[in-house]
């Protein structure tokens, strides 16, 4: 079989299929359809063979037509009746490579549209000036485009083959359209590489031109056009190619653009950063953190004193971050103390953060009241009332029996500076129920509840070590402790432990009850022992010194050093030797600060404890180690020391103001200042900043009352310190406290710290003023007694010198001369 005959044998098919179709809808018209049908069957089969044979050959004098896309077109197609006369006819039109004709139509009867052209196809009115058999198409697309043939079968007609199929062409035009565009906004850094790709689609195809800044793109030799104009490409970012790049898409029926601006992007920076506040425990409190980008995707992220806000498990329910990325907590509990950071970022750049403190403040409080407390007969104890308070602790009532306490004057018993009770010298009369009552500037939460306090014997030593062992490198060595308990009391644990804190070598260290033993003794043995004896009545402590001889230097201690503008002196003290018999060497380290590479000088003459470095460089901060040898080998490094030499520029003063730090890198601030009250003074303590704390060369405190800012460290304090003993502050008078990190070159200080001095401070000084008045009087009594005596006595003296010398005259005129005798004088005693 042939293929032409194959293809009508489907055709045929396909369009029986329609016909009976038709056939059954013309039968329920009651129309004489079998006739009709069958009439219809063997026209079409006319036109079928006929058009096989021709195959689609017949395009020479075809009709060429133009449309728009979205626009109608009428094909003119006319009808030829036979010799003039009307006849019963059948119009089919039908789109090359369609296998159903696209239209089908049969006087009155139902139509056929084909697949995509329901309601697009048409016959013209009979009225119209086209022709019969006409075809209007109407919301043109471009799968339109094609060649279209308009067919007329006569029912009981031969066709007249050559003017019974009239050929069209036609041309759908659409106006561009994008398909592919760069983003509107594009961010770059100088140095990147860019491709901005433009795709547009219609008929006839657009043609792709490139601006920018309403200029036309000139390729050059970073810049380039590739791809039939469809990518602009850009190797390396300059300055001058930023701005707005114009693609246009134009063809025939119009053109379109579209613009892509090309910015250099900026990283996230804080606009508005957090402050630190202090606020009242169960209120509101907000952290602010306002932060500008390019491109402005900016996110923020806040943590608590490092750890994620969201992953604090106290804050979980009660913290917000908003849209506008500060920070909420609501409400606000005592827990919430602390420093809270805010990070932002929109991936470019690094992250940039700032910081600020939360002070909850709330009564002072009691957290924990132990039931029952020990305080041991004959020593020192201390009853424990365990208390938070912010603002600080000002002062803690105690009763004793349901009467109320007054230490001061009471003998043996001190108020410590946390409010615990100290008892100098325990008795029986100690003894009691007592209760503690905290308070502070905000008042306080209440009693603690009752605590019975019962005075009990300590436990005793029944054994203790020595107080030496000396043993050689690998040797043995056992030390025995024991202790008792009283009677009433639990039996002592005893536990050995380095007075260092260093931890015990547990592979060579045996404790048996209260013994211990250390096996191939090392040089890291050598140190001080302790015995620690613990019940529920107190802690005694006896303490030992291992001596582990034959060993190389043990490492210098308490290295100081002086600096001048090319020199800097250091003094040590020596660490352990190694043993009797050895001396010891010393070499000095020392380098510039970030340097990799350290120098070294003997110290001469050896054993010398102190050495000047020279040929220094004015203005620069060195790192200094001692380190000692003997006989046997390399001791131990000291630590590190650093001191800048002088440059003849004065380090920001601090007399005056120091609020204006001068242009440099500078530490972060320092934090949590605090002043306490100890026995022999107040100590002013701090921690390190958060940010950039390795910048630090030195810290200093100033302090004032109503008058200037004044220092209170005649030196600089070392950046290792973290806190400074202050003796001389007057009771009765508040004190405002700053601390300030010093860089090479700037500072930051800490926020302003006020502190009440109690008046009981002023009326001690007063007390030991008076007391050393009556010492001194006494002194100067007896100073003036011994100087009477003393002066009598040089008198007297004086006196026998004289009687001497004339006695020695009188013998010697006796001697000379012939004269009688002459008597002796007595001397006077």
């Amino acid at each position: 079989m042939s293929e032409s005959t194959s293809h009508f044998n489907k055709l045929y098919k396909k369009r029986q299929r329609w016909w009976e179709g038709a056939g059954s809808d013309y039968g329920k018209r009651g129309m004489g359809m079998p006739r009709l049908q069958r009439q219809l069957a063997v026209a079409f089969s006319i036109v079928f063979i006929a058009t096989i044979h021709r195959g689609w050959s017949g395009h020479q004098d075809a009709v060429h037509i133009t449309a728009i896309l979205g626009e109608s077109v009428v094909f003119n197609c006319q009808v030829d009746f036979p010799a003039d006369h009307p006849v019963p006819y059948v119009l089919q039109w039908e789109k090359k490579g369609e296998e159903i004709p696209i239209y089908i139509w049969y006087d009155s009867y139902p139509t056929h549209s084909g697949e995509g052209y329901e309601g697009r196809v048409s016959r013209v009115s009979p009225d119209s000036p086209y022709g019969l058999a006409s075809l209007n198409l109407t919301n043109i697309k471009e799968s339109d485009q094609g060649w279209y043939e308009c067919k007329v079968v006569f029912l009981n007609r031969s066709p007249n083959s050559h003017k019974n199929g009239t050929w069209f062409h036609l041309d759908v035009h659409a106006p561009p359209r994008f398909s592919v565009t760069p983003e509107e906004v594009i961010y770059v850094n100088t140095g990147d590489a860019i491709i901005l790709n433009c795709q547009a689609e219609g008929t006839p195809v657009p043609e792709i031109s490139w601006y920018k800044d309403a200029n036309p793109v000139e390729p050059a030799a970073t810049i380039g056009i590739f791809n039939d104009g469809t990518e602009l490409r850009i190797s390396s970012i300059r300055q001058e190619d930023i701005g707005d790049y114009t693609c246009i898409a134009k063809n025939g029926e119009g053109q379109i653009s579209h613009t892509a601006r090309v910015v250099i992007a900026g990283g996230a920076v804080i606009m508005v950063p957090p402050t630190n506040q202090t606020t009242l425990e169960g209120k509101k409190v907000q952290f602010s953190c306002e932060a500008k980008a390019l491109p402005g995707n900016v996110t923020v992220r806040w943590w608590k004193e490092g750890t994620p806000v969201k992953q604090v498990a106290s804050l979980e329910t009660r913290v917000t971050v908003r849209r506008d990325g500060s920070l909420v907590i609501n409400p606000v509990a005592a827990e919430d103390t602390g420093m809270y950071t805010c990070q932002v970022s929109n991936g470019i750049g690094d992250p940039q953060s700032a910081s600020a403190y939360l002070s909850v403040e709330y009564p002072a409080k009691v957290t924990f009241t132990p039931t029952v407390q020990y305080l041991p007969f004959r020593l020192a104890g201390v009853v424990q009332c365990y208390i938070k308070a912010n603002p600080p602790l000002q002062y803690v009532t105690w009763t004793k029996d349901k009467r109320l306490l007054e230490p001061y004057q009471t003998k043996d018993i001190v108020i410590m500076n946390n409010g615990s009770l100290l008892f100098t010298r325990v008795n029986e009369n100690h003894q009691g129920r007592y209760t503690c009552t905290p308070y502070n500037a905000q008042g306080t939460q209440g009693s603690s509840g009752q605590m019975e306090v019962l005075v009990r014997k300590p436990p005793v030593f029944t054994v203790e070590p020595e107080s030496l062992y000396q043993r050689k490198v690998g040797e043995t060595v056992e030390m025995h402790c024991d202790a008792q308990e009283a009677e009433g009391t639990q039996k002592p644990t005893i536990q050995w432990q380095r007075r260092d804190n260093q931890p015990l070598q547990k592979s060579r260290v045996r404790v048996t009850g209260g013994n211990i033993t250390i096996e191939s003794l090392r040089r890291t043995d050598f140190g001080y022992y302790q015995c620690v004896a613990s019940n529920e009545v107190a802690t005694i402590v006896t303490s030992t010194q291992l001596v582990v001889e034959g060993t190389q230097p043990h490492a210098p201690y308490n290295v100081t050093a002086n600096a001048s503008e090319f020199a800097v002196s250091l003094q040590w003290l020596p660490g352990y030797s190694g043993g009797p018999d050895y001396n010891q060497v010393y070499t000095i380290w020392y380098r510039e600060a970030g340097v990799n590479d350290w120098l070294t000088i003997p110290v001469t003459p050896p054993g010398s404890t102190q050495v000047t470095i020279n040929r220094l460089t004015p203005g620069t901060t060195y790192e200094f180690q001692v380190i000692g040898k003997n006989i046997i080998g390399d001791g131990m490094l000291s630590k590190i020391v650093t001191v800048r030499t002088l440059d003849g520029t004065a380090i920001p003063s601090t007399e005056k103001d120091g609020t204006t730090p001068p242009d440099g890198p500078r530490p972060g601030p320092p934090r949590n200042v605090t002043v306490t009250e100890i026995s022999n003074g107040f100590v002013i303590t701090w921690q390190p900043p958060i940010e950039r704390a390795n910048l630090i060369n030195h810290y200093s405190i100033q302090y004032k009352t109503d008058g200037p800012w004044k220092s209170v460290s005649k030196g600089q304090i070392r950046p290792e310190d973290t806190s400074y003993l202050v003796k001389n502050l007057v009771g009765g008078r508040t004190y405002y406290f700053r601390v300030f990190a010093y860089s090479v070159k700037s500072y930051e200080s800490s926020e302003t710290v006020k502190f009440s001095v109690p008046a009981r401070v002023k009326h001690k000084a007063i007390t030991a003023g008076v007391v050393g008045g009556i010492l001194f009087f006494i002194v100067a009594i007896i100073l003036s007694v011994c100087a009477v005596k003393i002066c009598n006595k040089r008198k007297r003296r004086k006196q026998e010198k004289e009687y001497n010398m004339v006695a020695c005259r009188l013998s010697d005129a006796r001697n000379g001369s012939s004269a009688a005798p002459v008597s002796q004088v007595p001397l006077k005693k």
